[in-house]
């Protein structure tokens, strides 16, 4: 019979998604059939599964790191931020509509059979599933309907472990405080906490994780010190992206406000060549940029205006007056055609609205959301490229005449006169290393043979070999409990 452990934290991004990954790669290295499991996600870095739905791109990585394909199932509920008081629902890996936060909370408890139905369907073909929570569980104003935490934990009668992050400092009152908060009930499925991101050699906490147990009664499960290669998988939150690299070719990339599938740019990042200069909001686009990469986006529209707002058309355009280049992918392609359509409202206000008109295309919004798994061929070099499109939206035009992709026998993205600027729908493109290669030598980098995929593989070898060391596994598959049926 399967069991189940959850991981929970005392806030957000304590380090609960590499954790998970960490875990799910320790305990299948181990010989067992290990599945992660996320109730409800809120991000707009979304990966498409083989089932042909979405889910958040850190449960992804963990379904990659128990060896598995990424399934709807593993993230029943996942919300995309389409503004700062509405959100995209995403149900079972489909899109079901958008709600505004006050409405979201009315219609979480209806989502629970849904949540526990993907759960149990996981616990099949499992010996062990690894469940994150979101946020913090100590959020008592929303632990009524709550489906992401204890509410979820109570409904399938799962154990929690608590991990609080030291390097933000003062976890003893974050651990302590989740303890005081929390109801009884609650309380008493904490099994264990772990202490994590520590700075310095962990034997130093000591006598705090002692305090921390005498004040909860909960076991120490241990403390887990900083791991330096965590910038080489990919960021759940927008908040965790920075700049990354020293190379001489410098690719700049605007941080939109609905930034979404940034995780595009951890290949160009792993190039010793490159430099990603993430280009915050109030910053201008730096001057001596060899590329300008505009990134998706969860609201083309709404991250058009804050483009323009950001005074970045203006830089743009210097920009592209000195003779570099521009790429736009997916909602940054949208963003660099003439017009955008959207007859439906689907992005807010119906209407046509300018785009920045550097490609002669034009984009409509409407239909079904695009979500595939797919495999295109770059026309200049020849190479082969696996990606994947997740979008709402078509776009048509003169400059597709010039499009460097073929897809399905189609042909995929635009390009201007010159060459300059091009844009695509395609996410993951640059994982494609001899692709990569080819593009970046466009720039003068040389070819370094980087295998991305081996790059991924080995860090969470590493990050596994990294918890096996700090934390008391044994102790934490013992604390896991069995699942009960339905």
């Amino acid at each position: 019979m399967a069991k189940a452990i959850m991981i929970q934290g005392t806030g957000s991004n304590v380090g609960k998604s590499m954790l998970v990954a960490g875990l799910c790669r320790a305990f299948t290295r181990r010989g067992l059939k290990v599945v992660p499991f996320k109730p409800q996600n809120m991000s707009n870095n979304a990966a498409v599964t083989q089932d042909g739905g979405e889910i958040g791109r850190a449960q992804a990585l963990q379904a990659r790191a128990c060896g598995l394909a990424p399934h709807s199932d593993m993230n029943p509920v996942l919300l995309k931020p389409e503004s700062e008081h509405g959100a995209q629902v995403v149900v079972q890996g489909k899109r079901v509509g958008a709600l505004m936060a006050r409405d979201y909370g009315q219609e979480k408890p209806n989502l629970m059979p849904k949540v526990l139905e993907s759960f149990h369907r996981l616990t099949a073909a499992a010996d062990l599933v690894v469940i994150e929570g979101a946020g913090s569980p100590a959020e008592t104003n929303l632990r009524k309907g709550d489906i992401a935490n204890m509410g979820f934990a109570e409904a399938a009668d799962v154990p929690v472990i608590l991990v609080g992050d030291i390097d933000r400092g003062g976890v003893i009152a974050q651990l302590v405080g989740s303890h005081t908060v929390l109801s009884p009930e609650d309380r008493a499925r904490i099994r264990g906490f772990a202490v994590n991101k520590f700075r310095g050699d962990p034997k130093l906490f000591e006598e705090g994780s002692k305090d921390i147990a005498q004040r909860t009664g909960w076991t120490d499960l241990g403390t887990l010190s900083w791991f330096p290669e965590a910038h080489r998988l990919p960021a759940e939150d927008v908040m965790e992206i920075s700049s990354r690299g020293t190379g001489r070719i410098k690719i700049a990339v605007p941080k939109l406000s609905r930034i979404a599938n940034f995780d595009d740019l951890d290949p160009l990042a792993a190039e010793p060549d490159v430099t990603v200069q993430i280009v915050e909001p109030g910053e201008p686009l730096p001057g001596d940029a060899d590329l300008v990469l505009i990134p998706g986006t969860k609201s083309t529209l709404g991250d058009l205006a804050f483009f323009r707002a950001q005074g970045w058309d203006i830089d743009l355009h210097a920009h592209i007056r000195r003779g570099a280049h521009v790429l736009g992918i997916c909602g940054g392609y949208q963003m660099l055609g003439q017009w955008i359509d959207d007859p439906e409202g689907i992005e807010g206000p119906k209407g046509r609205h300018p785009g920045l008109g550097y490609l002669n295309v034009e984009t409509t919004m409407g239909g079904d959301k695009r979500l595939a798994e797919v495999v295109a061929t770059d026309h200049a070099s020849g190479h082969e490229v696996r990606a994947y499109e997740i979008h709402i939206g078509c776009t048509d035009g003169p400059d597709m005449a010039r499009a460097w992709l073929t897809l399905e026998g189609r042909p995929e993205g635009a390009a201007s006169q010159d060459g300059r600027v091009m844009g695509c729908y395609l996410h993951g493109l640059f994982t494609a290393d001899a692709f990569r290669s080819a593009y970046l030598e466009r720039f003068g980098a040389a070819n370094t043979g980087i295998i991305f995929d081996a790059t991924v593989e080995h860090t969470l070898d590493a990050l596994a070999d990294h918890i096996e060391a700090h934390l008391d596994l044994d102790r934490i598959y013992a604390l896991a409990e069995a699942i009960k049926a339905v």
